[in-house]
């Protein structure tokens, strides 16, 4: 469930409302009671992609043959 403070809370108690934004609750500043903002966790980093992970692994040949006659002409539609 989230949060809601307004503005003048959120500049007091700033550095408590990152560290709870941190661990998993969402905080939603208001500004005249409407909602503005919202303090979430940032996503973990992804380790992205890895070149040469694959080397030496033997891929699925299937993948290279050719396109059976009606899909290639569903692909030059």
């Amino acid at each position: 469930m989230a949060r809601i403070v307004n503005v003048h809370e959120a500049k007091t108690h700033f550095s408590r409302l990152l560290e709870q934004a941190h661990a998993g609750q969402e905080i939603i500043v208001a500004k005249a009671g409407k909602p503005y903002a919202r303090l979430v966790p940032l996503a973990p980093e992804t380790t992205g992609r890895r070149p040469g992970r694959l080397a030496g692994k033997k891929l699925d040949d299937a993948f290279f043959d050719a396109l059976p006659e009606e899909e290639l002409e569903a692909w030059e539609r």
